[in-house]
């Protein structure tokens, strides 16, 4: 077996080209339409709540209304021993892309 190993090792560091690795286009490469809203969800979050540590984050949507969107987080903190989510609007310009407003909604799950 330590033979097996020791012989795909040297396989594959005398043919690297056997491992496939994609380019990336720029397309793939450019960060999403909404992480500039994420950016200022976890930001104001943590001035919301400056003793939790944030531990995960979800893009959960957006929802367009006549002439502002709404972008929808939910934000999963930790304070000492609790946990608990917040989901985080943000509502901003459809055309401008001026921020508007931010709600924040705790819950439990």
């Amino acid at each position: 077996m330590r033979n097996l190993i020791m012989a795909l090792g040297l396989l594959m560091a005398a043919y690297p080209s056997l491992i496939y690795i994609p380019n990336l286009t720029p397309a793939q490469q450019e960060n999403p339409a909404y992480a500039k809203w994420g950016m200022l969800a976890i930001k104001e979050t943590k001035q919301k709540y400056p003793d939790a540590n944030i531990i995960d984050y979800l893009h959960v949507g957006s929802e367009t209304n006549g002439d502002t969107t709404i972008e929808k987080f939910k934000l999963w903190l930790k304070e000492d021993r609790h946990e608990f989510g917040v989901f985080v609007n943000i509502t901003f310009n459809t055309e401008t892309g001026k921020f508007l407003k931010i709600n924040f909604q705790e819950t439990s799950k």
